[in-house]
């Protein structure tokens, strides 16, 4: 039975870098609340470390980041209310901690994107409005903040799954590491009430035809007039035609995205060398209409018009400073010229043609062109190597979506 517990939570992780350098002396608020507790709280706390430092280090920061989250929030639940060592845990706790995840106190929850710590003279002080779950508002919605009942917080498919995918990779590692027997949550999974079985036609999220081209007039007009926007149009080329995400774009610490990941082969035809989810590389095909678009962004930097197998200059240069750009800054650049076409396009055609730009995000530039892709035809297993799936079946999702138009279409002409 989980007991009811007055207990505030704090961070317990801060972030890749930091903890593979932690000091304890800079952490003194997390250091008196792993001292506070039973023995194996702290003990939990250094798998915990471990587990982190070893997904950052061979899965990805991203990966870390996502783990981080579901890890912390299992750790806080079983120091604060469950009171049990992890290792000590069945099937029916992790069910116990799903209940939690589904309505979890409302102390526990936040309406905004908080900070972990703050710094303080040199140390790390635990930021106070710091929240372990956060109640997202959608894109697009531009209700105020404050008045957002916590509540009603409820955590999607995906984040349920998400949180399933962490406390097993976790407990894998700690059978790994001959700590424990089994994985409790990976059984835990199939039992967990809050899992629908979802037949639905699912919405994938990317723009209309007639959406996209306003997206495309929008930054190209944006591009003639002022030149620094030469760069966003060439990033919103790629994002949607070469079906990239917008981390593939970014200058990471262990990938720097450069002109010379562009090449051709014996035949004339140009490829894109691109760094993928789980450390992947792979090659996209480049059609002859974006090589325009190369041209331009490049005649923009005072480069030749394509690139040549010595060219490591970034793929994304910064108009100020040296190297390429992170995910944050790119997706900015984008948001920008989303706002910008959907005021147009709200103009011309009004709110109702152009709310989808509002909600938008740069994962529906992928999104958009692998979809325009299949109803244009192409094979789906080409489409599914070009986006780097590993299974064409995750690429099939998108397929789908062409087969349900036609069965909506199909559907308006029933009878009453």
């Amino acid at each position: 039975m989980i007991k009811n517990h007055s207990g505030q939570p704090i961070p317990l992780f801060p972030s890749y870098e930091d903890l593979m350098d932690y000091d304890k002396t800079a952490y003194a608020e997390v250091e008196q609340f792993l001292n506070e507790g039973p023995a194996w709280r702290r003990q939990h706390w250094v798998w915990a470390r471990d587990f982190l430092k070893y997904t950052g280090r061979n899965k990805s920061e991203h990966t870390f980041l996502r783990f981080r989250t579901d890890v912390e929030r299992f750790l806080l639940w079983t120091f604060l209310y469950k009171d049990q060592p992890i290792d000590e845990q069945r099937k029916k706790d992790i069910l116990e901690f799903a209940d939690f995840t589904w309505a979890p106190p409302v102390k526990w929850i936040g309406k905004k994107t908080i900070g972990r710590f703050d710094i303080i003279g040199g140390n790390y002080k635990v930021n106070k409005g710091w929240r372990p779950f956060r109640y997202k508002i959608p894109k697009g919605d531009y209700a105020d903040n404050e008045k957002l009942d916590t509540r009603r917080y409820r955590p999607s498919q995906a984040t349920l799954n998400a949180t399933f995918a962490g406390l097993s990779a976790f407990y894998n590692f700690l059978i790994q590491e001959e700590i424990c027997l089994g994985n409790p949550a990976q059984y835990a999974k199939k039992d967990c009430k809050y899992f629908i079985k979802d037949a639905q036609v699912k919405e994938i999220k990317r723009l209309t035809e007639e959406q996209w081209d306003y997206v495309l007039v929008t930054t190209t007009r944006l591009a003639d007039e002022t030149p620094s926007y030469e760069r966003t149009l060439f990033i919103i080329a790629c994002l949607k035609t070469l079906f990239l995400r917008i981390s593939e774009l970014s200058e990471r610490k262990n990938w720097s995205p450069i002109m010379s990941h562009f090449w051709k082969d014996d035949e004339g035809n140009w490829w894109l060398k691109v760094f993928g989810k789980g450390r992947k590389l792979r090659d996209v095909t480049v059609p002859s209409e974006f090589l325009d678009y190369l041209s331009r962004y490049r005649r923009s930097r005072g480069a030749s018009p394509l690139p040549s197998s010595s060219d490591d200059s970034p793929l994304v240069e910064k108009i100020r400073g040296q190297g390429g750009m992170t995910s944050r800054h790119l997706t900015r650049l984008v948001q920008e010229v989303f706002d910008k076409a959907y005021e147009e396009m709200k103009s011309d055609k009004g709110e109702s043609a152009s709310e989808k730009l509002k909600e938008a995000s740069t994962h529906w530039l992928r999104h958009t062109g692998a979809s325009m892709e299949v109803e244009r035809g192409r094979a789906l297993k080409d489409v599914s190597e070009d986006l780097g799936h590993s299974s064409m079946a995750t690429t099939d999702t998108i397929y789908v979506q062409t087969e349900n138009k036609k069965r909506a279409q199909s559907g308006k002409y029933r009878k009453v």
